[in-house]
């Protein structure tokens, strides 16, 4: 199983994105790099741990785990501008920027840790939240769409507040990959 948690986002700011992924794939038709991999909206999400592959029997000890991670308060977050990892020269991800409370960056790493007790590699970079919407081919993007990207670094696409992460399972097919969610956990009481 390839595993990972985390955050949904609303449905109006999933819309935002699609209606902005469409607008991008327009703008490949007049070029002849290579096209970017997009990513479906319904897959769209704020990953908190990438867990990776992992055995069946090791579910419910991470579902266990998970279900003990707390937080104080719930996460917003806002999700503006856009942009590239690891820069505009050399495309890899085209990503969704996001501003989000303190605590984001606290539950990502309450996660990691609990999960890290069962035996699952800790991260090695710190945590930064953000929205995959393509990856890119090293051999570059189109002009059109890297000004695109400029003149959308500062656009809104709405905002999150939440209680509750999503432990994930990821299946790749030919299609691109397919999402379940297996279980969510609450964090934190509404308020």
């Amino acid at each position: 199983m390839r595993l990972f948690v985390a955050l949904e986002i609303p449905s109006a700011v999933r819309d935002r994105f699609a209606a902005l992924i469409n607008e991008l794939r327009a703008l490949e038709s007049i070029s002849s790099a290579k096209n970017p991999r997009w990513v479906r909206p319904e897959n769209l999400h704020v990953t908190l741990k990438f867990i990776a592959h992992i055995e069946p029997a090791r579910l419910d000890p991470i579902r266990a785990t998970l279900a003990e991670v707390l937080s104080e308060a719930t996460v917003n977050l806002r999700f503006r501008g856009l942009g590239f990892f690891p820069n505009a020269k050399r495309p890899r991800v085209l990503w969704a920027g996001t501003t989000a409370s303190q605590n984001l960056s606290s539950l990502a790493r309450d996660i990691d840790a609990s999960l890290a007790k069962l035996g699952i590699p800790a991260e090695e970079r710190a945590f930064t939240p953000h929205l995959t919407l393509a990856r890119c081919e090293p051999s570059g993007i189109c002009s059109a769409l890297s000004a695109a990207v400029e003149r959308d670094s500062a656009r809104d696409f709405g905002e999150l507040r939440t209680n509750a992460f999503h432990l994930i399972e990821s299946k790749l097919k030919a299609s691109g990959a397919e999402y379940t969610t297996l279980q969510s956990f609450v964090f934190a009481a509404e308020a």
